[in-house]
């Protein structure tokens, strides 16, 4: 068990960026990405690295479980293949040819539904099991989206995604998951740091829709199964600066009455560069905030109490909404 996520990791990471390299001229034909009202770049510039990073996870997750043998992990593998695959399609399509706001939204309903119902398992038993499903659809709904939302910056996605697997992968080591989550974590790590070399700062490669909702929904997916194994404490805290800065964006949107369907620069990380933030100090920061959260996250599991929960989870919101508000004010020069 120990050697699986040794051998995912690195394994993943060079499949990724071997696949990478292979589609690139592919990409610069057929999708490219202008900037808009919500870019953060200027230069037209490939998009669609995340068909490698889901590549990568298959082909890495399908050799591990066919050396190891997959047990009672195959059925639940596949269905979550099928529907990240399902969602990959999707946003393949919607990167050439911009589908209209209420099919993808319905298609991602489906696809979260039948994960959810597939899974099972219950996080919070004193509630009705419809109430729940009802709850951990829609949280799966919007992490999808809300993924979609924050990949709008060069390595924005890598200093989200590689603290969170990183912690998950951790937390599997520990006995905290069960094997199947340690896995597909381990291999999205490996994957987003092969990515990562393509995508800093200045991109040379987007991961496009292709590759945020499919990652939207593998951390969705991971998260769910992190609460079910009693850490939901663990699953908020993790991506809480996500959860946060999307959250409150659309809450101030909707407030506003402005259409929330259409491109924008209103999420925090965006009006930090308007403020005077460079890229690198912006994911720079979001990174190291990250691991903050990933170790208080791993706090929670390692000594479950709850005076260890509550101040951890206070620890936490501080430290993303000092982050908040420091992206919300103008950099003073020097």
């Amino acid at each position: 068990m120990l050697l699986a996520p040794l051998v995912a990791v690195p394994l993943a990471a060079g499949l990724s960026a071997a696949l990478i390299v292979a589609l690139q001229p592919l990409l610069r034909r057929y999708a490219l990405a202008r900037s808009n009202a919500r870019s953060s770049h200027t230069v037209p510039t490939p998009q669609g690295g995340g068909i490698a990073i889901v590549l990568a996870v298959f082909a890495t997750v399908g050799v591990v479980l066919a050396l190891r043998g997959a047990g009672l992990d195959a059925l639940e593998a596949l269905v979550l293949a099928h529907a990240v695959l399902l969602l990959a399609i999707l946003g393949a399509v919607d990167d050439i040819r911009p589908l209209p706001a209420s099919l993808r939204l319905g298609v991602q309903g489906l696809v979260v539904a039948g994960l959810v119902l597939a899974v099972g398992g219950r996080l919070m038993p004193g509630l009705p099991l419809p109430v729940e499903r009802g709850v951990a659809i829609l949280s799966g709904l919007w992490f999808v989206n809300l993924v979609n939302f924050m990949d709008g910056l060069d390595w924005m996605s890598v200093a989200e995604f590689v603290p969170l697997t990183g912690a998950l992968v951790f937390l599997g080591l520990s006995g905290g998951l069960p094997f199947l989550p340690m896995l597909v974590a381990a291999a999205l790590l490996g994957a987003v740091l092969g990515f990562a070399p393509f995508n800093r700062p200045v991109a040379r490669l987007f991961l496009g829709d292709v590759g945020s909702l499919p990652l939207g929904l593998l951390g969705a997916w991971l998260l769910y199964r992190l609460a079910a194994e009693g850490g939901l404490a663990a699953a908020i805290l993790l991506p809480l600066y996500y959860l946060a800065d999307a959250t409150l964006t659309l809450g101030r949107r909707l407030l506003r009455r402005e259409p929330v369907w259409q491109a924008h620069r209103s999420h925090w990380y965006q009006r930090a560069t308007d403020n005077g933030f460079p890229v690198v100090a912006v994911v720079g920061r979001v990174f190291v905030l990250n691991l903050a959260l990933a170790a208080l996250a791993s706090a929670t599991l390692l000594w479950p109490s709850w005076p260890v929960t509550v101040l951890a989870s206070g620890a936490g919101g501080a430290l993303v909404a000092s982050l908040l508000h420091a992206f919300g004010r103008r950099r003073r020069p020097g």
